[in-house]
């Protein structure tokens, strides 16, 4: 557990999410900079920049303006449906974790072991955290394996698997967060959507991290925009897990 919390001060980070929002490339810089500010001042552990809404060259322009003025921040990228740029963007702008989607049985069962094998060279590559979805929202399930068995190999393709339910905003459920559990013991386990105020105590007492979209919007919905009454409700809840003061 040590390995895949390096980099966090806190156990149980919190991961808030930059959809990079916006019309046109100067809009969404200054969208996900003033976004990132209210995620930096209430206390977030790190922040994942995903082209959501924005593109790859609005990830490359957010990331060099976080690593060139906020460079002690703790930053995650996950661009969307390209693994191979994600592992570039990440090298190149230092970032200490990464997202991929799904790490194992979105794909055909002939070009698994193609997967395994870039992913085996990218993360020999890369020196910082993966991040690996099993059973992901809106991945392809083409496995003729087991859940089981494909959580089992995913152990072995990241550092720490995440798992969702079916669409963005939508809570993970508890039985599905448990299944995962029971089979991978205490390989960090990260719980990847549907984090609401009122069942992250009961997630965390199972998952050991949050990635955080949609609550922290002004609608509660991924088409909102980060508001920081919502952020800083859901830090303060976190510190009463973790145990700590808020100050």
């Amino acid at each position: 557990m040590a390995e895949i919390l390096r980099g966090f001060i806190r156990t149980k980070p919190i991961i808030g999410l930059l959809h990079l929002k916006g019309r046109g490339p100067e809009e969404v810089l200054q969208h996900a900079i003033h976004e990132f500010s209210i995620y930096e001042k209430e206390g977030v552990d790190g922040v994942l920049v995903e082209n959501y809404y924005g593109n790859y060259y609005d990830m490359e322009r957010v990331l060099e303006y976080l690593r060139r003025e906020k460079p002690g921040a703790i930053l995650g990228v996950n661009c969307l449906n390209h693994d191979a740029m994600g592992f570039d963007l990440a090298k190149r702008f230092h970032a200490q974790f990464l997202q991929l989607d799904s790490v194992v049985g979105h794909v055909k069962p002939r070009d698994e072991y193609t997967l395994e094998a870039f992913l085996e060279k990218s993360r020999r590559d890369y020196k910082g955290v993966v991040l690996g979805g099993v059973r992901f929202k809106y991945q392809p399930m083409l496995s003729e394996r087991s859940e089981e068995e494909d959580l089992r190999i995913a152990m072995n393709r990241c550092d720490a698997i995440v798992v969702t339910q079916e669409a963005t905003g939508q809570e993970t459920s508890i039985e599905k967060i448990r299944r995962f559990r029971d089979v991978i013991g205490d390989f960090p386990l990260f719980i990847g959507a549907g984090i609401t105020k009122e069942n992250c105590e009961k997630q965390m007492k199972i998952g050991d991290g949050a990635i955080i979209g949609s609550y922290f919007k002004d609608s509660y919905k991924d088409t909102g925009d980060v508001c920081t009454a919502h952020v800083r409700e859901m830090v303060q809840e976190f510190q009463r897990i973790r145990g700590e003061r808020s100050d």
